[in-house]
């Protein structure tokens, strides 16, 4: 960064100056130019940190979807379950359970626990209850006030 020691503000150190021209100070240069950087990285960062919680909200509700993939959460919901016992629930088969299964895992809505030859699924936070509710009644209202289908 090439900064004269002081020129007219407003001026570049190109032209002319003024008479009587006030001068700024090398510093107040550098202050303000430092800033409008600061500003400037402030300002990427929130886009970064948006854009990254933006991606987090895709993966969550990609995981959402699927009317499988709720119904197989909706189970899960209270207490760890094995995939034979949200088969039986659920009433799905069970390549299809373990496939929602395994997509509700990678977007991080159930955790898995191993015991012996049985793998229990179970709902990875309860706040996943009260948002497909949540969903649920706003679908609900939505359809209501919509005049046809």
């Amino acid at each position: 960064l090439c900064i004269p020691k002081s020129f007219p503000q407003g001026q570049t150190k190109h032209r002319g100056r003024k008479r009587n021209a006030k001068l700024v100070p090398r510093w107040s240069l550098m202050k303000r130019a430092i800033h409008k950087v600061k500003q400037r990285e402030i300002a990427a960062s929130e886009l970064r940190l948006e854009a990254e919680a933006s991606r987090s909200v895709a993966i969550l509700a990609k995981g959402l979807s699927d009317e499988n993939r709720l119904r197989i959460l909706m189970c899960l919901c209270g207490r760890r379950k094995s995939v034979s016992r949200v088969v039986e629930e659920v009433g799905l088969s069970q390549p299809l359970v373990s496939h929602h299964l395994k997509e509700l895992k990678r977007c991080l809505l159930v955790t898995i626990e191993r015991n012996g030859p049985f793998i229990y699924y179970e709902a990875a936070d309860p706040r996943i209850l009260d948002i497909v509710q949540s969903m649920a009644s706003i679908a609900t209202d939505l359809v209501a006030a919509r005049k046809t289908l």
